[in-house]
């Protein structure tokens, strides 16, 4: 595809919206099945001494901060979509802004997939733990999240110019 090659408004929304409910689909089943088959029971080593299938509920964030803060938890995920909502939207659907694009809507689909826990179940489904180096267990939204975080601070420090986000301006910088 051709950098600047503008693409149709309608087959934009469907790609990032269908990619956006595979991947929150991918997350609900995988969630799932760990509650199915691995809730009360011993952990399953996948890589001996390095990392196993270990059950958890989390009913915080991160390192397990922010315990029982359900409504915090929200209020961000709503301030989170939304602000991947308004790149989507202020964003030109060009060729050139789409690696852009792909990040924010695995962001969404992490945010929306640990959303859905929290809302339905009142915590996060976590079952993935590297034991080697004792890293807190997670999930594939946390996955989804960080993976997405760094590809859009790469994207952003090191691949778009700076005048590639005058899109993010509500008025048009005059040019001297």
């Amino acid at each position: 595809m051709r950098k600047n090659k503008k693409i149709p408004a309608p087959c934009f929304y469907l790609l990032i919206s269908g990619l956006i409910l595979l991947l929150t689909l991918l997350d609900q089943a995988s969630k799932l099945w760990a509650a199915k088959r691995l809730r009360g029971r011993e952990d399953i080593s996948v890589i001996q001494g390095v990392f196993r299938l270990s059950y958890l509920e989390n009913r915080g964030a991160a390192f397990g901060i922010l315990q029982n803060q359900l409504w915090i938890f929200l209020l961000f995920s709503v301030l989170l979509l939304g602000t991947v909502v308004y790149l989507f939207i202020r964003m030109p659907h060009t060729g050139n802004y789409l690696p852009l694009h792909l990040a924010a809507a695995v962001l969404a689909a992490g945010g929306i997939g640990n959303t859905l826990d929290r809302l339905f179940r009142g915590y996060v489904v976590d079952f993935l733990y590297f034991s080697l180096i004792d890293f807190p267990v997670f999930n594939v939204a946390d996955i989804y999240v960080v993976l997405s975080i760094l590809s859009i601070c790469l994207l952003v420090f090191f691949y778009y110019p700076d005048e590639n986000f005058e899109f993010l301006f509500l008025k048009k910088k005059r040019r001297s």
